[in-house]
């Protein structure tokens, strides 16, 4: 009996010490100094939070609707974007324009029947425009955010359509397309699809090269990385990626592509002349027994670059916290605490 009351007694303690231990590993460590304010869109907790990154802390917070996923800073001004996706219950046809000077909701601009499951926003050169990706539709909206008004809505002519990029210095976007595994182009001057390019299963995340001779693509379904030339529009790469590879970005200078594994709990930093992998970077919470036991299992969904190009901010979803990578050494320098499934992220100066 008294073997049984040391082992029950040893064991409380045992878990006494892994649940404390676990908090204070879970603590995000924000250690960093930088400029500018980091916005954050929570999903599930259906939030904005603000983060200095100079000061190190929240600053602001407010409620947004259900299940907005991404945000896009518009052009010269001081204002952020949101896409207001939805729920497969609760259908959203609005985007909500948030003022950063002041850090409140300016408008929410009620978009016209049909155009819901809004993602893939992406600022336009004008101050004033918005493009976003209406899931549901298959189309390209370009929205005025002064009149309220979709000043363009053009078919994508594909299905799944999600996220979309634009050429640095031509009138054309790419726009991916999940459920039919392809590259929508578009002309801006004519408004029309001039290409489609069948890129393999489950279309996803896409970023295009800051000289615009390059487009990467991940395909999640399966597990690997098309690159497409812009002079021809053709594929000229695949390359094996990590699993459920969701987002990738360039760095700012183009030398390397980040690509968020999901699945795997990894960035996997590309050198884009090369075309190789030269790193894996692991979020805590997969490598070990131990780690398993500690951390929230991780999984990597976005990736922001900051504008001075020191740093990449990536959404680790699972764990709500905001994991900083320091581009000159691939390593994991700093966390921010989150509200509950951090997405989409937008930067102000």
């Amino acid at each position: 009996m008294k073997k049984i009351k040391l082992l029950i007694y040893s064991l409380g303690i045992l878990f006494l010490v892994v649940v404390t231990t676990r908090y204070f590993v879970r603590i995000p460590s924000y250690t960093i100094q930088t400029n500018g304010k980091l916005y954050i869109v929570n999903k599930a907790s259906r939030d904005i939070e603000v983060f200095d990154l100079l000061h190190g802390k929240e600053i602001a917070e407010f409620p947004i609707d259900i299940e907005s996923h991404q945000a896009a800073t518009l052009s010269g001004s001081n204002r952020v974007v949101v896409a207001n996706y939805g729920t497969n219950q609760i259908v959203r046809k609005s985007i909500t324009v948030i003022n950063t000077k002041n850090n409140t909701v300016e408008k929410t601009i009620e978009l016209a029947k049909g155009y819901s499951g809004l993602d893939g926003i992406v600022a336009f050169p004008e101050s004033n425009k918005i493009g976003l990706i209406s899931y549901i539709s298959n189309d390209l909206l370009v929205v005025n955010i002064e009149t309220k008004l979709v000043e363009k809505k053009i078919p994508t002519q594909q299905k799944g359509s999600h996220f979309f990029v634009l050429h640095p210095f031509k009138p054309l976007a790419y726009v991916t397309n999940n459920h039919s595994g392809s590259i929508s182009v578009i002309d801006l001057n004519i408004d029309k699809v001039i290409k489609i390019i069948p890129c393999g299963l489950g279309t996803q995340g896409i970023d295009i090269t800051p000289d615009g001779s390059e487009i990467w693509v991940t395909n999640e379904n399966e597990n690997s990385i098309v690159i497409i030339s812009t002079t021809n529009n053709q594929v000229i790469n695949t390359l094996r990626s990590g699993k459920d590879p969701l987002k990738l970005k360039f760095s700012n200078d183009g030398k390397y592509c980040l690509v968020a594994n999901a699945m795997d709990g990894t960035i996997s930093v590309y050198n884009q002349k090369s075309k190789k992998k030269i790193k894996t970077i692991s979020l805590h919470g997969k490598k070990t027994l131990l780690e398993r036991i500690l951390y929230h299992t991780p999984r990597p969904v976005n990736i922001l670059m900051h504008p001075n190009g020191l740093y990449a901010f990536v959404s680790n979803s699972n764990a709500n916290k905001i994991e900083v990578i320091d581009m000159k050494t691939f390593t994991i320098v700093s966390t921010i605490g989150t509200g509950k499934v951090p997405d989409g992220m937008a930067f102000v100066e």
